[in-house]
């Protein structure tokens, strides 16, 4: 089956990012010979993991020469001290110079940020050598905010990054929809927000596994839209990849929507992921002959 767009396809999957958790460390080290170096390497921020264990992973993958990208969880941060100690240690010890910023999910502010806006807002992270922020992008809509308002604090972001002298970057959460994202990035666009996209792409897993995550981080995954995304509500216990959405995101792009790469969270697995990307990647220089 041809690509659609196959050399737009093959620049889109050739500057991927990938997500990976400190526990799974092991796993990106054991397949770290597939990746290209330079690879952005997002570090979540998990409730069960530590900042020692953060900046340990941090190191592994300034080590196996990819750049790390930890989130920085706003209402997580204990601390004023704590988010500086933070910072210094990934700076000097991991070279870090790319951070996600986001508020959270506490209801209540573990310390004295509510907001990824007040982490910006302190000046930290240029001071520690930060390049490129990083900031969520919601296609599908945010618990608590209206559309005016998401676009509103986004712009803000955007120009309070560019003001302190660092490049703002969007990743979106993952889905199932190319259709939605499309649309999204249209709106981005009209509005006048040219920064450059990642967007989230879940890696092939268990139909029964990606619709675990969905409910756990809020993105849609009705009946109609999984059919979308490949999966038929009836086969729970088999298998989807992402070749659907990311087959019609990469055919609805244009040159208008400037630079749009794939984000993959590999709920399967790390090798998983990586083996889907090769074949894709095969595929759509096949269609390219």
């Amino acid at each position: 089956m041809p690509a659609p767009g196959s050399q737009r396809a093959e620049a889109f999957i050739n500057t991927f990012a990938l997500e990976v958790s400190a526990k799974a460390m092991p796993a990106l080290r054991a397949e770290a010979g597939r990746i290209a170096p330079g690879t952005t390497i997002s570090i979540p921020y998990l409730a069960n993991e530590d900042d020692d264990a953060r900046l340990a992973a941090a190191r592994t993958v300034r080590e196996l020469g990819f750049e790390p990208m930890p989130h920085l969880s706003a209402r997580r941060i204990g601390s004023h001290a704590a988010f500086e100690g933070f910072m210094e240690r990934a700076a000097s010890e991991a070279g870090v110079e790319q951070c996600l910023v986001i508020a959270g999910d506490l209801a209540t502010p573990a310390g004295p940020f509510a907001d990824s806006a007040s982490i910006i807002e302190t000046g930290l992270l240029e001071r520690c050598g930060i390049k490129v922020v990083a900031m969520g992008g919601h296609p599908e809509g945010h618990p608590v905010m209206n559309a005016e308002d998401r676009w509103r604090v986004l712009e803000r972001k955007c120009q309070a990054i560019e003001a302190r002298g660092m490049a703002p970057l969007i990743i979106t959460q993952f889905g199932f929809d190319a259709d939605i994202v499309l649309a999204w990035l249209d709106a981005l666009r009209a509005r006048g927000i040219t920064v450059p996209v990642l967007v989230g792409v879940p890696g092939p897993a268990s139909i029964a596994r990606l619709a675990r995550y969905a409910a756990m981080c809020g993105v849609g995954a009705s009946a109609s839209m999984l059919a979308r995304y490949g999966i038929s509500i009836g086969r729970l216990l088999g298998t989807a990849g992402p070749e659907v959405f990311v087959d019609r995101l990469v055919s609805g792009l244009t040159a208008g929507h400037g630079q749009i790469s794939p984000h993959f969270f590999p709920f399967g697995g790390i090798a998983p992921s990586l083996d889907w990307i090769e074949r894709y990647r095969r595929r759509t220089s096949a269609a390219s002959v």
